[in-house]
């Protein structure tokens, strides 16, 4: 890999990671394209991912500060049995966040099944379109009003099977999870924020269980200088694009990602079919 491509990659990781477009699904496009799929280390990817979930950590520092303040006052009021009510809003969310979480694991079973499908073009043309139809529709959902105070556990549930959904390759997970949580009423900006607090647990989870093998599979250390060029391009362009996301949902206008993902997706197939 040269630090080109590192850094291809790592703006196309950013970019469509947060914008509901699909990374993975413009992460197999681009390594197909570039006909750089079998260069790709599994330790450049896990890298890549957490690039991003860096960016996440800095938009969202204060909400993360405050949940982790409020997880240790919880034990503190757990052990004097004086949990207050209502739950204050930060440890609300993050009750919402592991009921969010916990669908993730019924895709373990056939974690490899899901990755493999990468390697397919027209599937990934297919999803891309998939995920243009449902950013279509969540413009033509009436606003909600939900916020960490008022969601449902249920909601949280709704929302975190999005996520699990959207574990197979040209599925956005921004996408698919700031849809559904605008199908089950959440504010739209609760939306986008809910969307990205609950990729951190997502993200770690999944780069532990691939660290294993990504290590396992050989860690060429001399690559490093080029893999950071792509980490650190892959953390800047998606906290920009985090920023872009939240002006856009101020005005409520996911849909117009939906005719990128309509354009890209077909183009996918069309050029698959060719080849």
């Amino acid at each position: 890999m040269n630090a080109f491509s590192s850094f291809l990659l790592g703006l196309v990781q950013g970019v469509a990671e947060f914008l509901p477009i699909s990374s993975s699904g413009h992460l197999a496009i681009a390594q197909n394209l570039l006909h750089i799929d079998a260069e790709v280390p599994e330790f450049f990817d896990v890298l890549l991912h957490l690039g991003t979930l860096g960016a996440v950590f800095v938009a969202y520092w204060k909400d993360i500060k405050d949940m982790i303040a409020e997880f240790f006052r919880g034990i503190g009021d757990l052990a004097h049995r004086s949990t207050p009510k209502p739950l204050p809003p930060a440890r609300r969310l993050i009750l919402l966040i592991i009921l969010g979480t916990l669908p993730l694991f019924a895709v373990l079973p056939i974690k490899d099944k899901v990755l493999g499908l990468s390697n397919n073009m027209l599937f990934i043309g297919g999803a891309l379109i998939v995920t243009g139809f449902l950013l279509f529709a969540s413009d033509r959902v009436k606003k909600g009003r939900k916020n960490e105070r008022t969601a449902s556990l249920l909601d949280a549930v709704a929302v975190g099977v999005s996520q699990a959904v959207a574990t197979v390759p040209g599925i956005s997970r921004s996408g698919m999870t700031i849809t559904s949580g605008c199908f089950v009423g959440f504010d739209r900006k609760f939306a986008v924020r809910f969307s990205f607090l609950l990729s951190i647990p997502a993200v770690l989870g999944a780069n532990i269980l691939s660290l294993k093998d990504a290590v396992e599979a050989g860690v060429d250390w001399s690559q490093v200088p080029v893999y950071l060029i792509g980490v650190a391009t892959a953390a800047v362009s998606g906290y920009l694009c985090i920023g872009l996301l939240r002006r856009i949902a101020n005005k409520g206008k996911f849909g117009a990602f939906a005719y990128y993902c309509w354009a890209v997706g077909l183009l996918t197939i069309v050029v698959q079919l060719i080849k």
